[in-house]
């Protein structure tokens, strides 16, 4: 299978279009217009049934507690996790290409309930939905794509990776409140092939994009 896009380019940085947060010089971070990128994908194998597309970043750090506080930086080698920010599956066979801006435009303070997306198709809960469950403005449940927004104290520069999965399988058994990593666990054994599209952002200055 390949994967492309015309507004993801494999290891550059990432427009802040489709970002959830762009760099600001006075708060260091502002919320941006949150587009979900282009993305078509081409080769199925023959038996592909349906396909699932997740979006992780592995670069987030496992402990919060320094996140985006001053006077403080993340040092690039602590250790880091996986951070969901769109889970889509029950993609059927004749869906091949999703257009810019098709499953989200803009942020949704308390996330995105029924987000756009194909017919038939199902979106999960990023992890958006944790991270800010502290936040009283923000708090809820963040359905479908929220774009990057890595801590501004980080030094570590983040990586966003879009892979399209082919399955043989018309549906994945899944609850309503599934996340991307439930979906991770939930196609193996499932997979034909996949691709995928690697993108990377920064809001802190002193990172090269």
């Amino acid at each position: 299978m390949q994967l492309q896009s015309r507004d993801i380019s494999e290891g550059a940085s990432i427009d802040p279009r489709f970002a959830f947060g762009r760099p600001d010089a006075e708060s260091h971070m502002a919320l941006s217009d949150n587009l979900s990128p282009h993305l078509a994908w081409s080769g199925a194998p023959e038996g592909t049934r349906s396909f699932a597309l997740v979006c992780m970043d592995p670069d987030v750090p496992s402990e919060a507690d320094d996140v985006n506080q001053e006077g403080k930086t993340l040092p690039a080698d602590m250790d880091r996790v996986d951070f969901c920010h769109w889970a889509m599956v029950d993609i059927t066979p004749d869906v091949t290409e999703l257009a810019t801006g098709a499953c989200s435009d803009g942020v949704t303070l308390k996330g995105k309930q029924s987000p756009p997306g194909p017919d038939g198709a199902r979106q999960g809960l990023n992890d958006y939905t944790n991270f800010l469950a502290g936040a009283e403005e923000m708090a809820g449940k963040y359905f479908g794509y929220d774009g990057p927004c890595p801590p501004w104290n980080d030094e570590r520069l983040h990586h966003y990776v879009f892979t399209v999965y082919a399955l043989d399988v018309d549906r994945l058994d899944l609850g309503g409140d599934f996340t991307g990593h439930d979906v991770v666990e939930a196609i193996q054994g499932h997979v034909l092939d996949q691709a995928s599209i690697t993108g990377t952002y920064t809001l802190n200055p002193a990172v090269s994009g």
